[in-house]
């Protein structure tokens, strides 16, 4: 399957080898590699070397190392789990700055707005619907549910996410909203005005949704996230 690494970059090239394998499919989900001296043989490098691709492709989430009697390289396959941890923690360390996150998120926010109104079922109007009822409830019963109405809130983006039945756009939201709270905990104003212009944004998007007006529902994404991150940059910069 393998051919003797490059010797002049004998490590890399065995950790490329391996991964084109998985990605090809030539190797698949739950399959063992090799023994490791059939690995060092195929290859033609040290124990050393294999060992230490072996960790990176582990690493990566592509492999599973075993130990024991049963143990060995077991394949877990090519998923979005890899590219998820990444951008975590980036944003979980607030590794990207606030103005540069907002201009992320406008530009994916406001696709998935237009795809959401574009394709969701009317199931997920209903479920978009109960969330915007919850978030309201928890609205009115005052500041302790505020940190329930901003996770509601969340929730509702997400099942914008889901309105796409995109997986790259449902992964890449769910990553973001898991992990944004330390912005939210550093930046945004926990005011009641904040929270009901917030409610009144949510609003304004289901409408939209349930109307299927895509162009509008990008618009208010758009403006939603630009609006909520002028508050958390005027705090920041205060």
């Amino acid at each position: 399957m393998f051919r003797k690494a490059k010797q002049n970059r004998i490590f890399q090239d065995v950790v490329d080898q391996i991964q084109e394998a998985i990605v090809e499919g030539r190797l698949k989900e739950g399959d063992q590699l090799p023994a490791e001296r059939k690995l060092q043989e195929e290859f033609n490098v040290s124990r050393g070397t294999l060992r230490e691709a072996l960790r990176v492709l582990e690493q990566k989430g592509l492999i599973e190392i075993r130990t024991g009697v049963a143990g060995g390289s077991v394949i877990k396959g090519v998923s979005t789990e890899q590219v998820s941890e990444s951008l975590a923690l980036l944003i979980r360390y607030q590794k990207v700055p606030l103005a540069k996150l907002a201009e992320f998120r406008e530009g994916v926010e406001g696709i998935v707005a237009a795809l959401a109104a574009n394709r969701a079922t009317s199931e997920q109007t209903s479920r978009l619907q109960e969330l915007l009822s919850t978030a309201g409830e928890y609205l009115e019963q005052g500041e302790p549910h505020w940190d329930a109405f901003i996770r509601t809130d969340e929730e509702f983006h997400l099942a914008l996410a889901e309105m796409t039945d995109n997986p790259l756009f449902i992964t890449v939201l769910e990553t973001v909203y898991h992990n944004i709270h330390t912005y939210y905990e550093r930046y945004l104003p926990m005011e009641e005005t904040v929270l009901r212009q917030n409610y009144q944004d949510l609003k304004d998007l289901f409408a939209a949704v349930a109307a299927r007006d895509g162009k509008r529902a990008e618009e208010l994404a758009r403006e939603h996230v630009r609006r909520f991150n002028t508050r958390m940059e005027e705090r920041h910069i205060s």
